[in-house]
């Protein structure tokens, strides 16, 4: 999130909401897409400007530049190795000397050697005058250890700090860190917000309401979906087929996504609910009831381990057979 890529606007509302109140530790919650990091970094970007507004960082100073370039002495970002990289924060020295030697791989958890670098971040003088800012996110992928090692540092912060986790499952965190932070529930854009937004990052009209619907109505979720938004109206009849090209390119994680949602569809559909994330019309006929929720609870099971490092294109192919079996079973 930089000068030249403003908040959305529902975003921004809720950044000035917040920027109006006093606290040393904010906990953003919600589910994915909702924009936890963006406003989690917009707070940062004013708390610490030179010439802040009410609405937020001026966008111009040394401080908000020093953001763009991802190089604030003032701002320590906490996150998954994997997540830094993603969004284009360097990692620390010794991480980045580990990881190029291959004495280890990147790390999907928020790492305790990182959170002792940030305790010890929180206890420094503020270099530029306006005090230290800690983002961590996404807080849920702070370990038990990791969690207890920064529970200390925001009971008593140490000096001019503030703190702002950002999450998208609150429920994993430890109740005494939620305790004490002060809980904001991220606001879901309406319809239209979201659409408009969607067209002013570039998207066309039609191929935005196909995004939107395939996210579930979050509009940073959304624009992940434009590389493929093209195939998902075509992918339930697809993998009826037991047609695994559907999911070319696609990390394991985001096949088991796309099938969850065909199999909570198919399941609204039997309820005489409308489905959510396809077209009624799109939908291919049959499945059992008990074919279906024996297919839900194998695609629940399924992710809490599609971070492991299986081979891609087996893992499809056993998740589409599994799939299509699911989905021919005379209803």
């Amino acid at each position: 999130m930089t000068a030249s890529t403003p908040l959305a606007p529902w975003l921004a509302a809720q950044a000035q909401t917040l920027l109006a109140q006093r606290g040393h530790a904010w906990l953003l919650a919600g589910p994915s897409g909702l924009g936890q990091y963006a406003l989690a970094l917009a707070l940062a970007r004013a708390w610490l400007c030179d010439q802040p507004t009410p609405q937020g960082a001026c966008g111009h100073c040394g401080s908000c530049h020093a953001i763009d370039v991802h190089a604030h002495a003032d701002l320590c970002v906490l996150m998954p190795e994997s997540a830094l990289v993603d969004l284009g924060w360097p990692l620390s020295e010794k991480a980045q000397s580990e990881i190029d030697s291959k004495k280890r791989k990147i790390s999907k958890e928020i790492r305790v050697e990182a959170m002792r670098d940030t305790v010890e971040f929180a206890q420094r003088t503020s270099a530029r005058g306006r005090g230290k800012v800690v983002l961590v996110f996404p807080a849920e992928r702070m370990n038990v250890f990791t969690a207890n090692a920064l529970l200390k540092t925001l009971e008593e912060p140490a000096g001019d700090v503030k703190f702002v986790l950002a999450t998208e499952a609150a429920h994993l965190l430890l109740p005494t860190i939620r305790s004490r932070c002060l809980g904001h529930t991220m606001i879901w854009p309406d319809q239209n917000s979201a659409m408009q937004w969607l067209q002013s990052q570039g998207v066309p009209a039609a191929q935005a309401t196909v995004m939107l619907r395939a996210a579930g109505g979050r509009p940073a979720n959304a624009l992940q979906f434009a590389p493929i938004s093209d195939l998902w109206r075509l992918l339930p009849k697809a993998v009826q087929r037991g047609d695994v090209s559907v999911f070319k390119d696609w990390t394991p994680a985001q096949t088991v996504d796309a099938l969850h949602k065909l199999c909570h569809d198919l399941l609204a559909v039997k309820t005489g609910a409308a489905p959510r994330f396809f077209e009624a019309g799109d939908l291919p006929q049959g499945g059992s009831w008990q074919s279906l929720t024996s297919w839900a609870k194998a695609l629940s099971d399924t992710m809490r381990t599609v971070e492991h490092p299986f081979n891609v294109g087996l893992m499809q192919e056993a998740l589409v057979s599994q799939a299509q079996q699911a989905l021919n079973s005379r209803p």
